[in-house]
């Protein structure tokens, strides 16, 4: 079969699975509305019809902007399960503006919509369970997955090949490397050598291998063309890693130049619609929360005034985007007020912290006057957390890429914090893994990613063992 085993040709491609996702969701669209309205014996005229293709529409359009139909093999069920949820938010209220736009809402059942906006996403998301679960055991059981191997045996093969062990639900297995060196000679890992690329153009004509991940330096860019011209005479997909690692990229991405492919090493993921979108979100959050949260900022500050003398707001410079230095709000937790040269970070039983001061350290309410700071622009909701200046300049002496978090603006809340670094950093090593995440963060930000760290924090940020 032209080189190929008939076990390769049973493997579902994920192009497959994502039609049928794809054709699913319509499917539930126009199932829900439609069953609906013979359930509730509403008349399905012209006007359901409209507002079903209009819905089918933008929930495509929708899609697309957030990628609700990507690369679902190497996704998260709770990735899919958010992008899901904010893609049809979004599709509904775009049609609720429009709708009241064109003064059209009372002729709609509200009954009819209500179950509507509840019943499509729950119908959605019960497929994706259910199929989650279901490939996910068939693929940790071995079955429909992807055989890999890898060019060249350095930090790229061997970070990817960890990952892939680490996570068999992936559905791909890494079953070796291919190297022209020496055994004695190649980086061992968790693979074993295969062999060189003569023996590697062999396993690929007979189909022992599906995807080949060469991760050979950039300086080897005549071996590179030369084995991707050989590998054209097979029927495997090939990928070339970019020898990141010899930057150490902690952000990267693909851009194009008058057609030539470049790799952004450090840069900012909020630049044009992506920034505007953002801004937007950071805007339209923080008012409707100030909103909410009006009366408790009066009552804290009344608080702060009735326990311990002096203003009941604290004002300290930190480092905000691109490292210029910005003013944030807080609520003073302390007798004193630092903000100079020296500043001593808040440890466990801090005899400065004031009883009441105490408690809002613990429940992170001390941070929410920096809901102006985001109105302001100087902060964003979810971001990177401000650190004080010296601070700033101990550590970007001590850790590796420290100042790429300031390509963003700081935040109220971030990832490193949701997940556990928050509080006292008393260590180099601490304060390392908080730069971690943060800059896991930029990397890999999307609305999406912010509504997630937005409901973790409102879960279980607002009290901390290490906050104090």
């Amino acid at each position: 079969m032209s080189g190929l085993s008939r076990e390769n040709w049973r493997r579902a491609p994920d192009s497959t699975l994502t039609l049928q996702q794809r054709l699913f969701d319509l499917l539930a669209l126009i199932a829900t509305l439609s069953g609906l309205a013979w359930a509730l014996h509403q008349d399905f005229n012209a006007d359901y019809v409209l507002l079903l293709s209009l819905s089918v529409l933008l929930f495509e359009l929708l899609a697309q902007i957030f990628a609700l139909y990507g690369h679902w093999r190497l996704r998260s069920l709770w990735f899919e399960v958010v992008n899901l949820l904010v893609v049809w938010g979004a599709t509904l209220a775009a049609l609720l503006l429009l709708a009241f736009a064109l003064k059209v809402s009372a002729i709609y059942s509200r009954l009819l919509l209500g179950l509507w906006g509840a019943g499509a996403p729950a119908l959605m998301l019960a497929w994706r369970v259910g199929r989650s679960v279901y490939v996910r055991r068939r693929r940790a059981n071995g079955e429909h997955q992807r055989t890999l191997a890898f060019v060249g045996s350095g930090g790229a093969a061997r970070r990817m090949a960890d990952h892939i062990t680490a996570n068999p639900w992936l559905g791909c297995k890494a079953i070796g490397v291919y190297d022209d060196r020496s055994p004695e000679r190649v980086e061992h890992g968790v693979l074993p050598l295969l062999g060189n690329t003569e023996s590697l153009l062999l396993d690929a004509r007979a189909g022992r291998v599906d995807e080949i991940y060469i991760t050979l330096p950039m300086h080897a860019q005549r071996r590179i063309v030369e084995l991707v011209n050989a590998l054209s005479d097979t029927t495997v997909s090939v990928f070339v890693v970019p020898d990141a690692f010899v930057f150490d990229m902690m952000h990267a991405s693909w851009t194009e130049v008058a057609g030539y492919p470049i790799i952004s090493i450090y840069d900012t993921p909020f630049y044009g619609v992506d920034g505007s979108f953002k801004r937007l979100e950071d805007v339209v959050l923080s008012t409707l929360i100030l909103l909410l949260i009006s009366p408790v900022l009066l009552g804290i500050a009344l608080g702060i005034k009735l326990t311990s003398r002096g203003p009941a707001l604290f004002r300290q410079r930190r480092y905000g985007l691109n490292g210029n230095i910005v003013e944030i709000w807080k609520f003073r937790t302390m007798t004193v007020a630092e903000d100079g040269d020296q500043i001593v970070q808040a440890t466990r039983g801090d005899s400065r912290v004031t009883r009441f001061g105490a408690f809002l350290r613990r429940h992170s309410l001390d941070e929410l006057p920096q809901f102006f700071n985001v109105l302001q622009g100087r902060m964003s909701i979810v971001g990177p957390r401000p650190h004080a200046v010296v601070h700033n300049e101990q550590y970007r002496r001590l850790i590796h890429g420290y100042m790429l978090r300031h390509k963003v603006r700081p935040g109220i809340t971030g990832w490193a914090q949701v997940n556990g670094w928050r509080g006292e950093t008393d260590t180099v090593d601490k304060m390392r893994k908080r730069v971690e995440y943060d800059l896991y963060y930029l990397r890999n930000w999307s609305f999406a990613l912010d509504l997630r760290i937005i409901a973790l924090t409102v879960l279980k940020g607002f009290r901390s063992k290490n906050a104090y």
